[in-house]
């Protein structure tokens, strides 16, 4: 009969031995240890916890590989083979993504991410028949979140824009896309998003085929028509959908952000009135006439939300402090902000009164307000980090010296609030003072290291301001392996790699971040590697797009002076 210890000293064994196993995965995991004898490969529980530790160190490799052992070793466990997978596709291992995917299949055959991992990892091979059959399996195969893993897959799973173009019109010529709507707008979107007219083109006209008088297909023809110069084609599109604005508010949004698109901020506000209007609906209207510099029209609307809100509500009084405030009336605002009674309205209102004071030329007035709300106890802890965050953000805006002294004042009274934290070290990056910034950074990352802003913020300041980029690919690799399809995160990704001299792979996750999201930042670092590529007018395009999206990013700016473009 076994003699057990007491209750005392199994609870202190069982406690001090994860800490134990978790020190020697860290050191497996750090030395890289592939020795095949060595036993924690055989034990399921020690492989994932090397393989977890290996992602916190960003070692995507060494991750794949532990992983794939836990996976072999765990009698069918399918979560393990999938998470094995994903790690190798982002690490670019398509050895042990394919073994992986291998124990994957035999676990979990037929599962839609399965096979849309597949799918990817036949794109990255270039094995384009193989990765036709497989998406278009995933078109066929019945289950409506077929064509959105094929969707995915086709849009940042590809090798370069050219493979996905490709394959997307021999999807469309074999009739692979189903009758769904959202598919199709989704294709077409996508084939835009590739910069392929032609291609848009014959998907949209399937769409009209298929869905004729369907208005979102006007408004895709109009924004493909925007996309490719045809700004008065695009304007006519739009203004053929009538009243259509009036079937859906998700549809007049869409519509009025087109008008914006264009730079036709009347029209986008027409549009807008349009249907019954609400709180959302005003302040997009006011916003959008602000913008215009339409003060006439936008006094009308004030005069006409202050009519239909004969006693204003809490959401109608900083409704109408904003709208105050967008005129310029900033007296008026300060009292429509003063009188918002309570609730969630109250706090913002107090914040908004302390930025009119500020143009009143106030200073000491908003400072007092906003010290008011620091160390308001009854205000809630968001309230209160928001009065530090912008204060700092005031003082910044008038190069006052004392923004420093008040992310002081907030981490005192807020200790490693990583709001703040974040902005300081925003703030030393905006001085040059890298040191500063990345400890700040990394003290984040101390007390939550699956902080994915700071990750990617540290890891792309080190390739952007220092030469330690292997350091900034680990950091943005822990970053990727929490979000993938991270526009920002790409495009960091895409920088490091250019830093490190690996031009072609840099390109293409740049253009996959710029495709996803249009940025002055991303559009002047593809400029860049074009340009060191020695492609000077296409490297040109994405300059003017940059200046076209923000003339005075940063980024742009030291490309420019880099380059001599």
């Amino acid at each position: 009969m076994p003699v057990f210890p007491p209750i005392r000293t199994a609870r202190l064994r069982a406690a001090l031995l994860v800490p134990l196993l978790g020190l020697a995965c860290v050191a497996h995991a750090q030395r890289g240890d592939l020795d095949r004898n060595d036993p924690l490969h055989q034990d399921v529980l020690g492989a994932t916890l090397a393989g977890e530790f290996a992602v916190q160190a960003g070692r995507l490799d060494e991750a794949a590989n532990w992983y794939l052992d836990a996976a072999r070793q765990s009698d069918g466990d399918a979560g393990l083979a999938e998470r094995a997978t994903r790690i190798a596709l982002l690490a670019g291992d398509d050895r042990r993504a394919a073994q992986a995917l291998d124990l994957w299949r035999r676990n979990a055959p037929g599962s839609m991410p399965m096979l849309a991992a597949e799918t990817t990892l036949s794109l990255r091979n270039g094995r384009d028949r193989a990765a036709r059959r497989q998406l278009e399996a995933l078109l066929r195969s019945g289950d409506p979140a077929g064509w959105r893993h094929a969707f995915t897959v086709l849009g940042g799973g590809a090798r370069d824009q050219d493979q996905a173009a490709r394959l997307l019109g021999q999807l469309v010529d074999s009739g692979a896309i189903p009758d769904v709507l959202q598919a199709w707008m989704a294709f077409g979107g996508l084939a835009q998003r590739l910069d392929r007219s032609d291609l848009t083109e014959r998907i949209l006209d399937n769409i009209v085929a298929r869905f004729p008088g369907e208005p979102r297909v006007a408004l895709l023809r109009a924004s493909q028509l925007r996309e490719t110069g045809r700004a008065d084609e695009a304007r006519q599109a739009l203004v053929a959908l009538g009243d259509a604005a009036l079937i859906a508010p998700d549809l007049r949004l869409a519509i009025a952000g087109e008008y914006e698109a264009l730079g036709d901020l009347a029209d986008a506000e027409r549009t807008m009135a349009m249907g019954p209007q609400d709180g959302r609906t005003y302040v997009l209207r006011a916003s959008l006439l602000a913008r215009a510099e339409n003060k006439t029209a936008l006094a009308a609307l004030y005069e006409e939300v202050k009519a239909v809100a004969l006693t204003p509500n809490p959401a109608q009084r900083l409704l109408l402090g904003q709208m105050a405030e967008y005129l310029e009336q900033y007296d008026e605002a300060l009292e429509w902000y003063q009188t918002v009674p309570g609730g969630p309205e109250r706090a913002q209102a107090r914040l908004r009164g302390a930025r009119v004071l500020h143009e009143l030329d106030r200073k000491d007035d908003a400072w007092a307000r906003l010290r008011e709300l620091q160390s308001d106890g009854g205000a809630d802890e968001d309230t209160r980090r928001n009065a530090y965050l912008l204060e700092a953000e005031l003082r910044q805006q008038g190069n006052d010296p004392a923004e420093l002294d008040v992310y002081n004042r907030g981490l005192a009274a807020m200790p490693d609030d990583p709001a703040v934290l974040y902005s300081r070290a925003l703030m030393w990056e905006r001085r040059d003072d890298i040191p500063r910034a990345e400890a700040d950074l990394r003290r984040i990352l101390a007390i939550d290291p699956e902080n994915v802003a700071a990750l990617n913020a540290l890891g792309y300041t080190l390739a952007d301001r220092t030469t330690r980029y292997t350091e900034a690919l680990e950091l943005i690799d822990r970053a990727r392996v929490a979000e993938p399809d991270n526009a920002a995160i790409i495009d960091s990704y895409g920088w490091v790699l250019y830093r490190l001299g690996r031009n072609e792979d840099a390109l293409v996750e740049l253009r996959r971040a710029f495709s996803m999201m249009k940025d002055a930042e991303v559009a002047a670092h593809i400029g860049e590697v074009l340009w060191v590529m020695g492609r000077h007018d296409e490297a040109r395009k994405y300059f003017d797009e940059a200046r076209g999206i923000d003339p005075d990013n940063r980024s742009l700016i030291r490309a420019l002076e880099k380059t001599g473009a």
